[in-house]
C-alpha cells in the first residue's frame, strides 16, 4: 500500500510502498478515506527535538482520519465491515490505575497512533477495535478527519459550564476555531477569539465568535468596553501555546475564572501566580479527549446542528502531500485534508 513514511532522522516525509499491518484478534483494518494534517505532523516532518525524542523510525505518520472498516479481528464484537469510522488516536494500556478506573485519557502509558505506532497517512491502517468510533450518519464526507481535534475542543470547552458565560479563546488554529463554535453552540454569551493571523480571525467570525481580535492591535480594555463587560471573562480556553497569549488571558479573567490550557508552548512560560492565587483562578491542563464521553458528546452536537465544516479549508489528493504541508506551514488555512481515495 501507499503510505507517508518518516524514514530518516532529517526533515521531510516520503511516499513509499509498504506492507499493510497485521490484524490481531482485537484489531480492525480500516481503508483510509481522508486524513487531516496536525501540528504534530509538522513537528515530525521538521524532525525537531520533540520528534527526535519521541518518534521511532521508520514510522507511517498521521492520526486524524476517517475511513471504512475492511477487516475485523477474530475476537471483535459490535463493529461491522463497511462501517464508516473515526479513531481515537491514543492507544491506552488498560492496566494502569487510571485505565482501570475508567479514566483512559489519563493513561500514563498511552501510545500515539502515527506518533509511536504506524498511523493513517496510508491507504490502510490497523488499530485496536476499542479505539474505533462509528460515525453518526449523514456527516459530510471528510468531516471524520476533524473529529480528533474537535474532541480536543469539546474536552476543553465542556470542562466548565459555559451557559450564559463570557468566554475568551486565545489562538484561532483549528482547535481554537472549533472551541469557539462549541462555546457558542452550548449557550455562552460572548465568545472572543484572539490571534495575530487575519485569515484565521475571519474564520473565527464564521465559526460564531462575537469578536475576533488581534491582541497586538486592540487592548484588553477596548475589548471589554466594546462588549460592555466590566469584570473580565468567566472562562478561558488557551489554544495557542503562546506566552503572550497566556499572559493576556490571565489578565483578562474575572475573579473566580476558570481556564483550560490545551496549547503546548515551545518554551517555558513564567507565570505570575499572584494573579492566579488572589483572583481565585482554576487552571486545568487538557490533553486529548475523554474516552469516550467526549466522542459521544461531539457526535450528538454534530447531529444537533453544530457546524464545523468551515474549518476544512483545503483538500488535496494524498499524492500532493508536499503542497498540502506547504499550505499548513503558510498559516493561511485551518484544516488541510489529504484524500486517500473512496474505495
Amino acid at each position: 500500500m501507499r503510505a507517508l513514511v518518516k524514514r530518516r532522522p532529517e526533515s521531510g516525509l516520503w511516499m513509499e510502498e509498504v506492507a499493510a499491518g497485521v490484524v490481531g484478534p482485537n484489531d480492525v483494518m480500516i481503508r483510509v478515506r481522508a486524513a487531516s494534517i496536525c501540528g504534530t505532523d509538522l513537528h515530525i516532518w521538521d524532525w525537531n527535538d520533540w520528534a527526535s525524542r519521541t518518534v521511532p523510525l521508520p514510522l507511517v505518520v498521521g492520526h486524524e482520519f476517517e475511513g471504512v472498516i475492511t477487516v475485523l479481528g477474530a475476537e471483535v464484537n459490535g463493529l461491522a465491515v463497511g462501517s464508516r469510522v473515526a479513531v481515537e488516536g491514543h492507544v491506552t494500556c488498560g492496566h494502569c490505575r487510571n485505565c482501570r478506573a475508567g479514566r483512559r485519557h489519563l493513561c500514563r502509558n498511552a501510545v500515539g497512533i502515527g506518533v509511536q505506532r504506524d498511523g493513517a497517512f496510508a491507504e490502510y491502517v490497523v488499530v485496536p477495535a476499542a479505539n474505533v468510533y462509528v460515525m453518526p450518519p449523514d456527516l459530510p464526507e471528510g468531516l471524520g478527519s476533524c473529529l480528533d481535534p474537535l474532541g480536543n475542543a469539546v474536552h476543553s470547552a465542556l470542562s466548565f459550564d459555559l451557559v450564559g458565560e463570557d468566554v475568551l479563546v486565545t489562538g484561532a488554529g483549528p482547535i481554537g476555531l472549533m472551541a469557539a463554535a462549541v462555546a457558542r453552540f452550548v449557550g455562552a454569551r460572548h465568545v472572543v477569539v484572539t490571534d495575530v493571523n487575519s485569515y484565521r480571525l475571519e474564520l473565527a467570525r464564521r465559526m460564531g465568535a462575537t469578536l475576533a481580535v488581534d491582541p497586538t492591535a486592540s487592548s484588553l480594555g477596548e475589548v471589554l468596553e466594546r462588549l460592555g463587560m466590566a469584570e473580565g471573562f468567566d472562562i478561558g480556553l488557551e489554544m495557542s501555546g503562546s506566552p503572550a497569549a497566556v499572559h493576556w488571558m490571565l489578565d483578562a479573567m474575572n475573579h473566580g475564572g476558570r481556564v483550560a490550557l490545551l496549547g503546548i508552548p515551545d518554551r517555558e512560560i513564567p507565570v505570575d501566580f499572584d494573579r492566579v492565587i488572589f483572583r481565585g483562578l482554576t487552571l486545568k491542563g487538557i490533553y486529548g479527549r475523554e474516552m469516550f464521553e467526549t466522542w459521544y458528546r461531539m457526535g450528538v452536537m454534530l447531529q444537533g446542528g453544530l457546524d464545523i465544516t468551515p474549518v476544512i479549508t483545503h483538500r488535496f489528493p494524498a499524492a500532493r502531500f508536499e503542497e498540502a504541508f506547504a499550505v499548513v506551514r503558510s498559516g493561511q488555512c485551518a484544516k488541510v485534508v489529504l484524500d486517500w481515495g473512496p474505495e
